[in-house]
Order: C-alpha cells, then sequence, then structure tokens
C-alpha cells in the first residue's frame, strides 16, 4: 500500500494576538500529527510576532514567516512555499480545529489517491452558532469544471477547512502579481475556484472539527453578505475566466456536461437541473443536447429516489 500522505499546515495571521496561539495550539495537538506548521505573520502590528516567537521557540514543527503586509493570497503563496507535506491543510489565525481534523482529511486522502481536494463543515463559535456544510453526509463531488465555469458555483468552503494535495496547491496559487491586490481578504475564493476549473476531484467530508470564529473582523464571513452585489460577482467572474483561460476551456467542454455530472458519486436533483442547462448551451444540433439533457435529469432524479 502506498505510504500515508503528509500533511502541512499553513495559518495566516494579521493582528490576531487573541486568537493565533489557539490557531497554532490545534494543529500541534492533531491526534495524525502535521510534518510542518507554517505561520505566515502578515505585518501584524499587535504583538503577534513576538508572542509566536516566544511560545513556539523551541517547537521544531513550527515555521514562523514574518513578511510585510501583502494581504491573505500572498501569505497563501508565501506559506506554501515554505512546506514539505504532501497535502496542504489551510487555517486562519482566529479558527480552530478539534483534535480528529488532520487525521479524518488525511484517511480520506489515503483511501482515494484520485481525490485533490477535501473540503469539511463548519462550526460556528463566537457571535453566532450553528453549522454550516455542503451536505449533511460525506459526499464524492466528483468534477467541477463546467459548473463553476459556467455558473460561477461555489464547491468549497471557508479557508480553514480547505485541504490541497501539493500539486493541485502549486497550481491554483500560481497567480500573477495583479491579482494579490484583489485578493488580500477573501482569498479562499482563490483555493476554491482555481480547484474547480484546473480540474480537481472534490470530495466533501463532514468532519465535525473545524471552529469558524465570528467575531466582526474576519473578511470571509462579512463578505458574504456583498457575494450577490456585482462588484463581488464581478471579481469572483474575472477569477474564473483567468483560471478557465488557462485550461483553454472554449465553448466546445460544453458538450461534456453529461461526462462532468457523472463523476457525481450521488447528485442531486438540483444538481442535475443545473448541467441539464449547460448541456443545452453546448454547440450541438438541438436533438443531441436535448438528448445529453435528458440523460442528466433521469439520473439526477434516480438519485433522488434513491436518498
Amino acid at each position: 500500500m502506498p505510504a500515508p500522505v503528509r500533511l502541512s499546515v499553513v495559518i495566516t495571521n494579521y493582528n490576531y494576538r487573541e486568537f493565533v496561539t489557539e490557531a497554532v495550539d490545534s494543529a500541534l495537538e492533531q491526534t495524525r500529527p502535521p510534518l510542518d506548521v507554517v505561520v505566515v505573520d502578515d505585518g501584524s502590528s499587535d504583538g503577534s510576532v513576538e508572542l509566536l516567537r516566544t511560545r513556539y521557540a523551541d517547537e521544531p514543527r513550527v515555521r514562523l514567516l514574518c513578511v510585510s503586509n501583502a494581504g491573505q493570497l500572498a501569505a497563501f503563496q508565501r506559506g506554501l512555499a515554505a512546506t514539505e507535506g504532501d497535502v496542504v491543510c489551510f487555517l486562519d489565525a482566529d479558527d480552530r480545529w478539534s483534535p480528529t481534523y488532520l487525521a479524518q482529511v488525511g484517511d480520506r486522502y489515503d483511501a482515494s489517491g484520485e481525490v485533490d481536494f477535501v473540503f469539511s463543515d463548519v462550526t460556528l463559535i463566537g457571535h453566532e452558532s450553528g453549522r454550516q456544510g455542503y451536505a449533511t453526509h460525506a459526499q464524492d463531488i466528483g468534477y467541477t469544471v463546467l459548473a463553476t465555469w459556467v455558473t460561477g458555483r461555489w464547491y468549497g468552503a471557508p479557508t480553514s477547512a480547505l485541504s490541497l494535495r501539493r500539486a493541485l496547491a502549486n497550481r491554483v496559487l500560481d497567480l500573477p502579481a495583479e491579482m494579490l491586490a484583489n485578493w488580500r481578504i477573501s482569498a479562499d475564493n482563490c483555493l476554491v475556484f482555481g480547484a474547480s476549473v484546473l480540474g480537481a476531484h472534490k470530495y466533501f467530508l463532514p468532519t465535525g472539527a473545524v471552529d469558524y470564529r465570528i467575531h466582526g473582523r474576519n473578511g470571509w464571513w462579512h463578505d458574504q453578505a456583498k457575494a450577490g452585489q456585482f462588484p463581488a460577482l464581478f471579481r469572483s467572474r474575472r477569477l474564473i475566466n483567468y483560471y478557465a483561460q488557462r485550461s483553454n476551456l472554449d465553448h466546445h467542454a460544453l458538450g461534456l456536461a453529461k461526462q462532468e455530472f457523472l463523476t457525481r458519486a450521488n447528485p442531486g436533483w438540483a444538481e442535475a437541473r443545473l448541467y441539464a442547462g449547460i448541456a443545452m448551451r453546448a454547440p450541438a444540433p438541438w436533438w443531441k443536447r436535448l438528448e445529453r439533457a435528458m440523460a442528466i435529469l433521469r439520473r439526477g432524479l434516480r438519485s433522488r429516489g434513491n436518498r
């Protein structure tokens, strides 16, 4: 059997002195220990650096990178470059993991060499409570290239519930300097959209082990209120289009809607309707487009009946 994957952790911090050591400690206290924990401090002015240096001076797994403030995307890039694991797990400095998180994620990668991207549900803590997740149970989502390219569909989670194989992470974060200003916050969009459009095989794993803190200063949560507004949609569309150009996507790819849909282990009816719509946009005779769309809808109905 292949050797278990080695797990690296990237923690990005900007003026979260009151939270950051809880995040780092939660990574170090995993039942499946990480190979390394890279903490990227993005120019904090609240004493974070001094605290981190003192607290983890004798912890060989922790590497602290102190950089000038350039935003979250730049911190992702620098953190990734400093890790050595086969899979990279991202954690915001104001969040935390329960001790079994890396074990669950690592087991999923160990079980299937085809899976490139695993994301989890999150438990809200702090000013709010509850759970957020793609579904209530584990799902092999397969490929999401066309669904993301055509509709901007989000197949992911906040930063602290995202993990990628190294080869994929390198491709996703290979972004030009002009992108850095656009993604100073909410750079998990780059991880989620980039992985989809660049052809990642995605898996949703509800771990119940990611605590996402709501405290009034975290960008991802508050950015969701603006997610349906034109500037946010336009920014995301530009990002998706950039990845699509790198993948050489053109309208002929729409003819593969049925094949992409069939990579789903247990697709829902909403996904079936989405993919049927994509199939109808393909450059093919109307009867061929209708045939593909009907095949997708029939599969969706069967899946719904099995739920």
